[in-house]
Parts: structure tokens; sequence; C-alpha cells
């Protein structure tokens, strides 16, 4: 049986190790005992409590394993692929690093490994449904509108972290990058909000993140975009914080001591946006595809819309998240995706049995993906 190490034990990457040690021999690896504790007696996980921002004790963690899955906070991500390359181990990474992943590109060849990256669901499985209709269409335009959120709407953020919430916050701080008329565009997070209506919600408030990535690079598409969703209110209160100076990176000095404010902020903002394990909560992901296909204008639509799970007691982001990472990871184990190097998800996606295997273990677990296809009227 194929040995998986997981580093990260958090929501997503518990989810995750639970999920593949029914197929493989898994070893979650996390700095939290009580992490680490609360996985053990579901399935036969080995638990490692270690410290992964050493590069030696992480070559040392995954030196005889047939795969390593990145589960770790965005700000570890990218660091940590780099010594798993030079290991010569092959890896899938859901992290939201701010580095481009292609700089490790040759690195990764040279060593004869394979670095798929950005497999959660946005980004994630959003480039795989963009990788295989961009492979079968000339497209025209591309948006995905994706968020998490509790059922709960509650005073005064009307929100709490389904992930890392290190990484909301850097959502709501790194520039968004889209793409209007062919050329990359670059607007502040939070910028251009508007309200979408999201069955079976109802209204949410979306706004610009930097979720395109990789497409920017491996994609030609003229008009592309992608926001998060939220309920309505939070935006204007992020807004706040944000103008006030809560997010800089920079210490200032208060009464004679340096703090930097980001980290103030998380630490104030952390204990209120804790989701709780029971706490139900959802999952929603529009994605609207518009281009020509065989001589005909067309539209595909998909809806995703998923909800916390009572028997396993696993959030929604674990599952669309976890769960698409998962369906990779045996995917890439039956041998059925071999590309070597840097390998963002739309490269999955332009395989059609790459793409219909996906589809199909998501739904094995209760993650379904509707998709509506719509004939357009031909262009004057």
């Amino acid at each position: 049986m194929k040995k998986v190490v997981v580093l990260g034990a958090g929501m997503v990457g518990s989810a995750i190790a639970l999920d593949l040690c029914k197929r493989f021999n898994v070893v979650a690896v996390d700095l939290n005992e009580e992490r680490l504790k609360g996985m053990r007696g579901n399935c036969p996980v080995e638990t490692i409590e270690a410290e992964i921002h050493d590069p030696e004790k992480i070559r040392e963690l995954v030196s005889d394993c047939d795969l390593v899955v990145g589960a770790l906070p965005g700000f570890m991500g990218f660091n940590t692929l780099w010594p798993i390359v030079d290991a010569g181990k092959d890896v899938i990474d859901i992290s939201f690093f701010n580095e481009d992943p292609f700089e490790l590109d040759d690195f990764a060849k040279e060593k004869d490994v394979t670095v798929l990256m950005d497999c959660g669901v946005a980004p994630g499985m959003s480039n795989i449904i963009l990788g295989y209709h961009n492979a079968r269409m000339e497209i025209e335009s591309y948006e995905c509108y994706v968020g998490g959120m509790p059922f709960e709407r509650k005073w005064p953020y009307y929100y709490k972290a389904p992930f890392s919430p290190s990484d909301v916050i850097e959502e709501y701080i790194r520039p968004a990058r889209m793409v209007v008329d062919g050329k990359i565009v670059v607007k502040p997070a939070l910028s251009d909000p508007e309200f979408i209506d999201i069955d079976p919600i109802g209204s949410l408030e979306a706004f610009n993140t930097d979720g395109l990535r990789t497409l920017l690079k491996t994609v030609r598409i003229p008009q592309m975009k992608e926001k998060t969703l939220r309920y309505p209110g939070h935006r204007s209160v992020i807004e706040i914080l944000k103008a006030t100076g809560f997010f800089g990176r920079e210490p200032v000095s208060v009464g004679g001591q340096e703090l930097v404010p980001l980290q103030l902020t998380e630490h104030l903002l952390f204990p209120k946006w804790y989701l709780k394990k029971d706490e139900p909560e959802f999952t929603v992901m529009k994605i609207v595809i518009t281009g020509n296909e065989n001589g005909r204008r067309k539209q595909y639509n998909y809806h995703l819309f998923d909800h916390f799970d009572k028997k396993t007691m696993t959030s929604s982001m674990a599952r669309t998240t976890g769960y698409t990472c998962t369906a990779v990871v045996d995917l890439f184990l039956e041998g059925k995706f071999k590309q070597k190097g840097v390998c963002p998800p739309e490269y999955i996606g332009a395989d059609q049995a790459c793409f219909d295997h996906v589809l199909t273990y998501l739904a094995a677990r209760g993650v379904h993906y509707q998709v509506e296809e719509m004939l357009l009227p031909e262009e004057p």
C-alpha cells in the first residue's frame, strides 16, 4: 500500500488525511498535538507532532513516502515545496501562497518530480473546470464567484473562517489581478462590489480577490475575473479595518512598544472567526464560461452548493477543498496524470479522463457540480 504524508492537520488537512487513509498508509504531521489527537481513532492514520519550518526536518519526514500533500497556511506553502522537491518527492498542495509557483518548475523537472498545486476548490476545481472547456472551445470570458460562510449571519462580521484565517486576511490584502480586454489589470482586493443571487442562499456580496493565479499565465482568455462571496455587510467592516491600518505589516510604536498591526489584528480576530467543529456552514460557487464551440456561441454555467456533513462532522469547506485534493491524489497515484514539473489544476482539466475522474470522485462523496449548457445568439 502506498504511503502519503500530509503536512498540516487543520480543518482541511485532517479531512484530507481521513479520506486518504481508507486507501493508503497516511502519516499526518502537525505542530498542534490537539489537532492530531482529534484524528486518532477515526481511521488508521499515523500522527507525528513536528515543526514544519525546517527544510531538513521536512526532508526527513517525507524520505520514505510515495507522495506528499501540503495543507499548510499560505505563508508556509511555497518554502515547504522546495525541500520536498529536493527530496525527489511528488507533491500535491492546496496552500494559498503569494509566490510564483513556476519559479520551481525547472528544479522540479530536473528532479523528475510533479508539483500539482492549488488543488482546492477555488483555486482548484474552478481551474479544472476552466481547463476542460479551454481545451475544447474558444473562450471569450470566464467569471468565478466563490465563498464559504456559516449559516448563522451574526454581527459584527457576518462571517467565520472555514479555513486558515490568515489566508482569509491575505485574500483581503493581496491586490487582485484580472484580465480585461486581453490585458492583466490589477485592482485592490475588496474592490468592485456587486450583489449576486445565489440559490438557495439569496443575495450575497461579491468583490475582487486574487484567485486567478496561474490562469494569468496558462490560458489566453480576453475577459477573466474571480470574486469572493460574503454576506452583505462583511466587506464594509473589513474595508474599515483595512483603511484604518489594522492590516499593516510595518511595526508601529505604541506606548514605547513596537507592534505589527496585522499580528495584533489576527490575535483579536481569529477567536471571533473561529468556526466550531459542529457549526453548520456552506460553500457556494458559480462559474460562467462563454465562448465559441464547434461553430456555435455557448455559455456554460456551473453551480455548487455544499453544506456541513452532520454524519461525518466534516465542514463543507473541508469537503469541497479537501476532497478535490484527494481526488487529485487518487488520480495521480493511479498513474492517470504523469506530467512533470509545476502543474496547476487547469492542466488536469484539459484531459477528459482526468476531468471525469475528479467529478466522479467528488460526487461519490456528495459534492455535486451542476452544469447548464446554453446556446447564445450569434453576435451581429
